[in-house]
This record gives structure tokens, sequence and C-alpha cells, in this order.
């Protein structure tokens, strides 16, 4: 059951934060070089396409989940009491946050990425 939430949400994760990152950096920087706004303006235009942004990461939740189960991914053989019980739900729920958190820490690898950038940037001004 861990296993079984698991492996769908590190994909999850991982799609979500490079998603984030990758595209909310751009847009950060050509929102703010175009329109000359401060820093500050520049993460708050970046918070709000978060929304955005998540909402086009969560679409590819369901691909995600298609491509765990081509890889062999079964579904728990459970009765329906066995799938009530709490040590199944914690289980579930554990899987859930270890696997985003995996996921999101594997997603920050676009990170790796833009230390040149922003050294070309301080250079220029």
């Amino acid at each position: 059951v861990f296993f079984h939430n698991a492996l769908p949400f590190v994909g999850f994760g991982f799609l979500d934060n490079a998603i984030m990152i990758a595209a909310g950096t751009q847009i950060e920087l050509s929102i703010g070089v175009v329109l000359g706004i401060s820093t500050m303006a520049g993460k708050n235009c970046q918070r709000q396409n978060r929304l955005f942004l998540f909402s086009c990461s969560s679409s590819l939740a369901g691909y995600v989940e298609a491509l765990a189960s081509r890889l062999g991914l079964s579904i728990p053989d459970l009765t329906p009491k066995q799938a009530d019980m709490w040590q199944t739900r914690l289980s579930a729920h554990l899987g859930k946050a270890i696997g985003v958190t995996i996921g999101c820490i594997l997603g920050m690898f676009p990170l790796l990425f833009f230390g040149e950038e922003e050294e070309k940037l301080e250079e220029k001004n």
C-alpha cells in the first residue's frame, strides 16, 4: 500500500517542482525585464502564476499513474475490511507524503542550470 501510493507521487512531485522552477523563473525574468519591476513584484507575479503552473502539472498526474501501472505497479489486493484499517490508511498517507517529498527534491534539478544566468545578470548591472 505504501509503495503503491508513493511511486506515482514521486513522479508527480518531480514534474510539479521541475515545472514550477523552470517556468516560474522564466516568467519572472521575462515579466520583470519587460516591465522593469522589482524583485519583490516579480516574486508576486510568480506566486500568482503558480496556480496556473500547478494546474498544468496536476493534469499530468493521470499520466504518471498510467506509467506506474505500465511499469508493473499493481493495486494491492485488499478486502474492504483491510482497506478501512487505520494501518492501511496511515501507510497510504505516508506513502503519498514521502513520495511527493522525494519527487520535489529530485525535481529541483533545474536549479543546477540557473547559477550561470544569475551571475551574467549581476555582471551586467
